[in-house]
C-alpha cells in the first residue's frame, strides 16, 4: 500500500480517498495552510509518506512543507509555479502556435498613457486577470477606457506594496456567450471533462465568470476529438503531469483560456473509465527511483534545487 500526501482542500481529499485505497494507493490529508507548524517538532516525519499528490498552493508553505516531508510530488513545485503564471502560459502556448485568447500583459507600474494604447487594442469590453490568481479572484470586465483605469488603479495600489511578488495583470479579449470547459489530462492523455455554466438566474443578475467556487455547476461532458487533442498539446508543450486545461469556445474559435496545475478533483462519474487506475499508475511512476527517470527529470529537479 503506497501512503500517499494530499495538501489540497477537504473536498478532494475526500473524493479521492476511497477511489485510490482500491487502488493500493492509501491517502492522507496534509494541510500546509491555515495552521501553526512548530519546525523543531514537526507533525510529519520524513518517512511517513511515500509520494505526495500536488505540490502546496501557497508556495511558501510548500517549501516548508517539502523539507519536513522529502517527497516526490506528482505535480511538483516547479509544475504549480508554471501553471500559475498565467502570461508565461499564454506566451509558450502562443510560441507553439496554439489557439489563446488576444492578451496584453502589463507589469506594473505603466503610466496611464501605455495603459490607454493597451485598453485601444480591443473591442470593449475587455477582461483584467491579476497574472497569478486562481478561483476567478481579482479578475473584472472594464466596458470603457475610465473603468478599465478604475481597475488599474486598483491593481497600482496594491502592487505598491512592496512585499507583493507578482506586479503584473493580463488584459484580454472578452469573448460573450462562451463555452466553458475544463479538461483533464493525465500523463499526456486526456482523462475526462466538464463544462462550467452559470444558472440563468446568475446570468440574469450579470454574473460572467464560470468558477466553480463563484456559483457555476460543472457537468460531465464528452467533449469531440479536436478538443482532446488541443488540452493533450498543451499538457505536453507544459510537461505537466496532471493538469486541467480551460477551453473556451465561441464563435466557431476555441481557445486555452488558464491552466491548472492543483485541479480540483470532480465526482467519478465525470471522468473515463479506470481514471483512478491511471492516477494510481502516475503516482507510483512519481516514485521511480533514480535510475528510471529520464534526463529531463533530473533536470527539472536540478533547477527546483536552484530555485
Amino acid at each position: 500500500m503506497i501512503d500517499l500526501a494530499v495538501a489540497n482542500a477537504t473536498q478532494t481529499f475526500r473524493r479521492m480517498r476511497e477511489p485510490l485505497a482500491e487502488c493500493g494507493v492509501r491517502v492522507h490529508h496534509v494541510p500546509t495552510s491555515e495552521r501553526v507548524v512548530d519546525l523543531t517538532d514537526p507533525p510529519w516525519s520524513p518517512d511517513e509518506y511515500d509520494a505526495g499528490f500536488v505540490y502546496p498552493g501557497r508556495l511558501m508553505e510548500g517549501g516548508v512543507a517539502d523539507a519536513l516531508l522529502e517527497i516526490p510530488w506528482l505535480n511538483d513545485h516547479e509544475a504549480v509555479l508554471t501553471s500559475r503564471n498565467k502570461a508565461e502560459v499564454l506566451a509558450r502556448l502562443e510560441r507553439a502556435d496554439l489557439p489563446v485568447p488576444k492578451s496584453v500583459y502589463v507589469s506594473n507600474d505603466v503610466d496611464e498613457g501605455e495603459l490607454a494604447t493597451v485598453f485601444d487594442r480591443f473591442e470593449p469590453p475587455v477582461v483584467v486577470k491579476p497574472n497569478s490568481t486562481t478561483r476567478g479572484v481579482g479578475v473584472a470586465k472594464a466596458h470603457d477606457l475610465d473603468s478599465f483605469l478604475g481597475i488599474c488603479d486598483y491593481l497600482s495600489l496594491v502592487h505598491d506594496y512592496r512585499a507583493t511578488g507578482d506586479r503584473s495583470f493580463l488584459v484580454q479579449e472578452y469573448l460573450p456567450h462562451a463555452a466553458d470547459y475544463r479538461v483533464m489530462v493525465l500523463e499526456g492523455e486526456y482523462v475526462g471533462a466538464v463544462e462550467r455554466r452559470l444558472p440563468d438566474d446568475a446570468i440574469t443578475d450579470g454574473h460572467w465568470k464560470h468558477n466553480v467556487h463563484r456559483g457555476a455547476e460543472a457537468t460531465g461532458v464528452s467533449l469531440p476529438a479536436s478538443h482532446r487533442e488541443l488540452a493533450e498539446a498543451v499538457a505536453a508543450e507544459l510537461e505537466i503531469p496532471l493538469l486541467g486545461v480551460d477551453l473556451l469556445e465561441a464563435d466557431g474559435r476555441l481557445v486555452v483560456n488558464e491552466t491548472n496545475a492543483r485541479p480540483t478533483i470532480d465526482e467519478e462519474t465525470k471522468y473515463e473509465p479506470e481514471f483512478y487506475d491511471r492516477l494510481a499508475a502516475a503516482i507510483r511512476s512519481t516514485m521511480a527511483p533514480e535510475t528510471d527517470r529520464t534526463e529531463n527529470d533530473r533536470d527539472r529537479d536540478a533547477r527546483i534545487t536552484r530555485d
